[in-house]
């Protein structure tokens, strides 16, 4: 299978709980102390990074650092916005619109010297 695939198959895994370990107990533990939280979300964290050093591996075959980077952001973004419309009952804002845009223009500087060779 294609690395770059599995890498962003692996990334999305590890964003979903990096989003959950940096942001649920915002919803879910706002009544206990910061410290309970972010022991539950070390827990958490641990599970984004048994996903996320293995996608970087298998991403850097075929990828150089700053790709790999910019597939990251786009990775969190494509998470995040749902899991905050969905999840924590945000608004949707245009400004989410806007910021993948400006990630779409990133993606397309690091990535042009693969569109146009």
């Amino acid at each position: 299978m294609n690395p770059v695939f599995v890498s962003i198959f692996l990334l999305v895994c590890s964003n979903v709980f990096m989003t959950f370990a940096w942001y649920a107990h915002l919803k879910e533990l706002n009544d206990k102390p910061w410290l309970w939280a972010a022991v539950i979300s070390w827990g958490i964290a641990l599970f984004e990074y048994m996903l996320q050093v293995p996608a970087n591996r298998i991403g850097y075959q075929t990828l150089n650092i700053g790709q790999l980077k910019i597939m990251q952001e786009v990775v969190t973004l494509s998470v995040f916005v749902p899991f905050a419309f969905f999840y924590m009952k945000e608004p949707l804002k245009l400004d989410y619109l806007w910021a993948a845009l400006c990630i779409m223009g990133a993606v397309f500087f690091i990535f042009r010297e693969k569109l146009f060779s």
